[in-house]
């Protein structure tokens, strides 16, 4: 039988001196509060608390200057990306892929096997997020 050749799985994320700015974690979290138009659903769906959720988006909010999430007038109402957090979420996505990419021919040329790309759409496991 032949060996399984292993797979790729890559940590990325951007930080400051001040703590994580941004990566594949708040990425998750920013994806899932768009699909559910709720922080508190997102959170839960990511298997964090609420708190823990607020606490990423606030911090990353006042490293960058600007909002992510709109709330809207009545704080109930639930919540939606704004432009910049929507643009973030495809740029990231974006540079994380060519990234991805280049590492999997970049191994070509150093390791004696060619690992497998670990997913297309990059639903990685939560418990693997820096952040």
């Amino acid at each position: 039988m032949a060996p399984q050749p292993p797979t790729m799985r890559m940590h990325l994320w951007l930080e400051t001196g001040e703590g994580v700015l941004f990566g594949m974690g708040r990425l998750m979290l920013l994806r899932e509060i768009e699909r559910h138009g709720s922080l508190k659903a997102a959170a839960a769906e990511l298997g964090m608390s609420y708190r823990g959720a607020w606490g990423k988006i606030k911090k990353t909010e006042e490293l960058l200057g600007t909002d992510l999430i709109d709330r809207g007038n009545c704080r109930r109402s639930g919540a939606s990306l704004t432009p910049f957090a929507h643009e973030l979420v495809m740029q990231f996505t974006q540079w994380f892929r060519e990234v991805e990419d280049f590492a999997l021919l970049s191994s070509r040329r150093y390791l004696p096997f060619v690992p497998d790309k670990f997913s297309e759409d990059m639903s990685l496991a939560q418990h693997d997020m820096p952040d």
